[in-house]
């Protein structure tokens, strides 16, 4: 009886150097170092390639996750918008009425619990983290202020001054919860708050 051959020893693959590849927690791991650059070095110095570099990863598995800066940052925080999504919708429509959509955008936004609680938790942070304050500012201004103040041909001071009030009303609604502000309905708010905050919009005379 002929004996079968003997078994060829199993062949042990190698791995070759460079970046690993996507796993099921690569995402997790690319916002953990995301939250660590932006804090470390703010928004405007972190880049995609800083983040991949301290992740592990590939520059392409950031972009594939998060598409750019923006997406990263926003994802990172927790936050409920993203500019890419807000500057459409905001800008979306006739001119003379951009005051109203982004007034009753912001209300109808922050009317939900769960989208406006990571935003007061960051403001919260903020004031007494200087780090954070800067990693804010220039996020602020840098992807969205500052962009839609661009497009709208106005100073930046005039979008800034809009955004700064109808934060503060966000503040006084849900933070203070100073009545009748707090319960007033968004449509009647709307209809108050939409002509100043279009006038900061319009075109400078």
């Amino acid at each position: 009886m002929t004996e079968p051959p003997p078994e060829e020893p199993a062949t042990v693959v190698k791995r070759r150097p460079g970046r690993r590849p996507g796993t099921a927690d690569t995402r997790g791991q690319i916002l953990a170092a995301a939250r660590e650059t932006f804090s470390e070095k703010g928004f405007d110095k972190a880049t995609i390639r800083g983040i991949a570099r301290q992740a592990g990863v590939d520059p392409a598995l950031v972009h594939h996750y998060f598409t750019s800066k923006e997406g990263m940052f926003v994802a990172a925080m927790e936050l409920p918008i993203s500019p890419e999504n807000v500057i459409p919708t905001i800008l979306a429509g006739p001119r003379e009425e951009i005051g109203e959509r982004l007034v009753r955008f912001i209300l109808t936004m922050t009317a939900d619990a769960e989208a406006r609680q990571p935003v007061l938790a960051l403001v919260r942070t903020a004031m007494t983290n200087e780090r954070m304050v800067v990693m804010i500012r220039e996020f602020m201004t840098q992807a969205l202020l500052n962009r839609v103040a661009e497009i709208l041909e106005i100073p930046p001071l005039r979008m800034q001054v809009a955004f700064a009030q109808m934060f503060g009303v966000v503040l006084m609604r849900y933070v203070v919860e100073l009545e009748p502000l707090a319960s007033i309905d968004i449509e009647e708010l709307v209809e108050l708050l939409a002509p100043t905050i279009q006038r900061y919009l319009d075109p400078p005379r």
